[in-house]
């Protein structure tokens, strides 16, 4: 027992913690062998438990990007800040530190040298290795095991983050879905080598197997906290795949079913200007509980985007809204309100959207403000595009009002809408909703949407930007490319 439990400790440390530059460590710790994995995990379910764990962890500790030092390297919420700035509606408001400078230039998404491409390529991978040490230790992609057992419930946890991270990589490491295009290279197992380049089409068929299972294999799963993913969760993720796919009917059907299988409610008008700071919001149905414990500060999502706490928002790399976009907000919308010209500058901060609680200037110095990876909200605008999509405008109308009735005193406009005027109108809310939430990124891929960059763009301002130009997607970095010989 001793021996296993300095297993469980070795692989929940080194999981959060290593930086090694080989991207596809097949052991999840230095004392483990995949041998041993497959041998002890179906009698040691606390191991699958501390992998699964440590992948979480990932999601928000700094360096799971694969640096030591870059201060935009902690986990999902860095690479929200990717998607919102290269689809134009986040802008960067000052260059005083540079980080995300090269993000918001658009250059160092043509370079494969530059580490912002290494870092989401590095936290991804390491997302899949994770999963796939949990999926081995259970026997492989095709375990059986009992439905409603904890076994299963960690075995379909892991499908689903492998899902997650191989979704996120087509999207940020491809300009659109074109199902012949070569992408990525795929790991089902921490025991293959380096493997070439496969399809899109192949890559979003095990996105969809993966996920697939793990709706069903989630059923009946009660998580101990909203960092894990559950059934609901797994809904929305399929949903946002069947829509990249252009499989509006199904991304419509898995839209609705994690509507109905969350029981969380719209995020209220209060709670659009409550500071989007606690993960037991009811529309939050995937985040995480920063705490002291957590031992996050200015390197940290808060520290990016929030005013009020110690870091680059509030030392001058402030992370404004692209004009433009504030000006299609009407003036009796909430969220109007969420941004200020808080120095009389013109630069309109989101103080009354992101705010740490105490809402003292750079106050925030150890981060206890929480994570929020998907909202229920998210669900109810994409069944809304994906029921305009797929001929259902009755339905589109009725849940764009679901949520606008929460934003607007009236929302009787919506029913004159049809045809493009519709699904522009679902397009424009789905911006304005989720900014600053990582979520315009997708949006503009799943649409082939050309952009416009703000007036108040540092660079290019006021620029309109086609959907396939290559500045919007990132390069296979230049790591992956000297180790894998299947790369060139």
């Amino acid at each position: 027992m001793k021996k296993i439990i300095y297993i469980l400790l070795g692989v929940s440390l080194t999981t959060a913690v290593s930086c090694s530059d080989d991207f596809l460590e097949k052991d999840p710790s230095e004392f483990m062998s995949d041998e041993e994995i497959a041998e002890i995990s179906p009698d040691y379910p606390e191991l699958s438990e501390a992998i699964l764990r440590g992948n979480y962890e990932n999601m928000y500790v700094t360096g799971s990007g694969g640096t030591d030092l870059d201060h935009d390297d902690f986990g999902q919420k860095s690479y929200d800040i990717y998607g919102d700035m290269l689809s134009g509606d986040m802008v960067l408001g000052g260059l005083n530190y540079g980080w995300y400078s090269g993000i918001s230039e658009m250059q160092s998404t043509i370079d494969f040298t530059d580490t912002d491409n290494y870092k989401p390529w590095r936290y991804y991978y390491r997302i899949v290795n994770g999963a796939n040490s949990v999926i081995d230790g259970y026997g492989g992609n095709d375990a059986e095991l009992e439905a409603g057992t904890d076994a299963i419930y960690s075995f379909a946890q892991a499908r689903a983050m492998r899902a997650y991270a191989y979704f996120y990589l087509a999207n940020l490491f491809s300009t659109s879905y074109d199902a012949t295009a070569e992408i990525l290279p795929i790991y089902t197992s921490l025991s293959q080598d380096n493997q070439p380049l496969s399809t899109t089409a192949d890559v979003y068929a095990l996105i969809i197997e993966d996920l697939t299972y793990a709706v069903e294999g989630l059923d009946g799963f009660s998580r101990d906290s909203k960092s894990y993913i559950n059934q609901t969760v797994a809904q929305g993720l399929l949903a946002y795949a069947y829509a990249a796919m252009g499989e509006n009917a199904l991304a419509k059907q898995a839209s609705s079913d994690a509507i109905l299988s969350s029981g969380a409610s719209i995020v209220s008008e209060t709670e659009a200007v409550g500071g989007f700071n606690d993960v037991t919001t009811s529309a939050w149905i995937w985040g995480t509980d920063i705490t002291i414990a957590s031992d996050l500060d200015l390197v940290s999502w808060w520290g990016q985007v929030d005013l009020f706490t110690y870091s680059y928002a509030w030392a001058g790399d402030p992370k404004i809204i692209n004009d433009e976009l504030y000006a299609a907000i009407p003036d009796n919308d909430v969220r109007k309100g969420q941004f200020v010209n808080a120095y009389g500058d013109g630069q309109l901060y989101p103080i009354n959207k992101f705010y740490a609680p105490d809402r003292v200037v750079g106050g925030q110095r150890n981060i206890e403000t929480d994570y929020l990876y998907m909202r229920i909200d998210e669900m109810y605008l994409l069944n809304a595009e994906t029921a305009a999509k797929s001929g259902d405008e009755a339905t589109a109308i009725s849940v764009l009002k679901a949520l606008l009735d929460e934003r607007l005193d009236d929302t009787s406009y919506v029913d004159q809408l049809s045809g493009d005027a519709l699904l522009d109108e679902i397009i424009l809310q789905t911006r304005i909703e989720f900014w600053g939430e990582g979520k315009s990124y997708l949006l503009m891929k799943r649409n082939n949407s050309d952009i416009t960059l703000g007036s108040n763009h540092l660079t290019y301002p006021s620029q309109t930007i086609s959907s396939d130009d290559d500045r919007l997607t990132l390069d296979i970095p230049q790591l992956e490319i000297q180790n894998n010989p299947f790369i060139n």
